[in-house]
């Protein structure tokens, strides 16, 4: 699949899959950010990404960065849209510091990982009742 980037700063290479099995592709910090403890921050990735249609690129924080530098993404994942890709569109990946201290993301730090996800709108088809009785919610199936 053919993907249009767009650097903001040529001197940090593109995104890469680390692996031939990566899923992937690693997301860099454009230039050092610190993020003030108990504090939520941005952290620019350095790509205006041209998503391709009928796709949604999800941003993921790699699995080490928790552990690494105690951030966290306060909404869980990131979703980036075929339409968001104007020269101001950089992606951004939004963090929690849930430590007591400020924590610091280095220029060219790998800080996140980019999924090219197939999506589909729905159609919809309101009705009156979906006729299926309800499983039950949060944490139904523990009582089974």
């Amino acid at each position: 699949m053919k993907v249009r980037i767009k650097r903001v700063d040529r001197s940090l290479p593109l995104p890469v899959y680390e692996t031939a099995g990566a899923v992937g592709f690693d997301i860099l910090c454009r230039e050092p950010t610190t993020i003030e403890p108990k504090s939520i921050g941005r952290i620019p990735g350095n790509a205006i990404v041209k998503v391709p249609e009928g796709y949604a690129l999800v941003v993921a924080l790699r699995s080490s960065t928790p552990e690494k530098k105690q951030l966290l993404c306060p909404h869980g994942i990131g979703i980036v849209d075929n339409d968001y890709c104007g020269d101001g569109d950089e992606i951004l990946v939004q963090v929690y510091n849930f430590s007591d201290a400020p924590v610091t993301v280095a220029r060219g730090e790998k800080i996140a990982q980019g999924i090219f996800v197939k999506v589909e709108k729905a159609d919809w088809e309101e009705t009156d009742s979906i006729n299926e009785s309800s499983r039950g919610g949060f944490g139904s199936t523990d009582a089974r």
